[in-house]
């Protein structure tokens, strides 16, 4: 399954509807839905200017753990450029996060779509700083293979290459959630939900995946040679195997 393309998340069908509980939020501001992920959670933009923020919703029973993901935020801020939590709750139909926008657009938006080599090359480089300055000593999460496969009996990824190196990952390296500035640096991350210790094979064998689905082919080294590594078709492979069935 390693080649096959995944369930992939993206814009919601703009007349999608908003939940009551972010109407709320809104308090009269503009709400628009700009992402939809595999599970059924949907992200508004509320507002502009500064009173501009972004609402995640998950739905009741949708399995999606926005409270895994706020206290995940809250850790990385002190280390690198991610949303600020603003507010959280929950009712019968779901749950929401509130947090800041970081300054820029997704790597996947109309402008970096246009612009394939500098979009993946921000990428790249913003992901290896992100394994670069968090600490994993001090890291609270894990996103090991053994965490990942716990609840699953999948024998094909029971036996992982040896660690390349230990690092905090991003746990959802694909290509939107990298944010790009206006001078086409890299100026954050979103969607941290799933951080924690792994190989960093386990991010770079999706990100440079991601690089097919969103811009299609011929990416992958552009991504690899701004991370700053060498091809490892070995621990490539398994980890995208691992994203598959996890």
């Amino acid at each position: 399954m390693a080649g096959a393309r995944p369930k992939l998340a993206g814009p919601p069908d703009p007349r999608v509807g908003v939940p009551d509980a972010i109407v709320e939020i809104a308090r009269g501001r503009e709400v628009t839905p700009v992402w939809q992920n595999e599970l059924g959670g949907l992200t508004f933009e509320v507002g502009g200017g500064e009173s501009r923020c972004f609402v995640k919703w998950a739905p009741a029973r949708s399995g999606l753990d926005l409270d895994a993901e706020a206290t995940r935020l809250t850790w990385l801020a002190p280390f690198t450029p991610v949303p600020r939590v603003l507010g959280q709750g929950s009712d019968a139909t779901g749950a929401w996060l509130v947090t800041s926008p970081v300054p820029g657009e997704s790597a996947v938006s109309d402008r970096w779509k246009a612009q394939p080599v500098a979009a993946v090359t921000a990428i790249g480089v913003g992901l290896r700083h992100l394994h670069e300055v968090l600490p994993v000593a001090s890291c609270p999460f894990s996103w090991s293979v053994e965490v990942r496969t716990a609840a699953a009996t999948l024998p094909s990824v029971r036996e992982p290459p040896p660690v390349d190196r230990l690092v905090v990952c991003h746990g959802d390296a694909c290509a939107p959630n990298t944010i790009i500035a206006g001078s086409g640096h890299w100026s954050g991350h979103v969607d941290l939900g799933s951080l924690g210790v792994a190989d960093r094979w386990a991010d770079i064998a999706v990100a440079t995946w991601s690089t097919q689905w969103n811009y299609g082919p011929g990416f992958e080294a552009t991504l690899l040679d701004a991370y700053g590594i060498d091809p490892d078709p070995a621990r490539n492979s398994y980890y995208r195997r691992l994203w598959d069935l996890t």
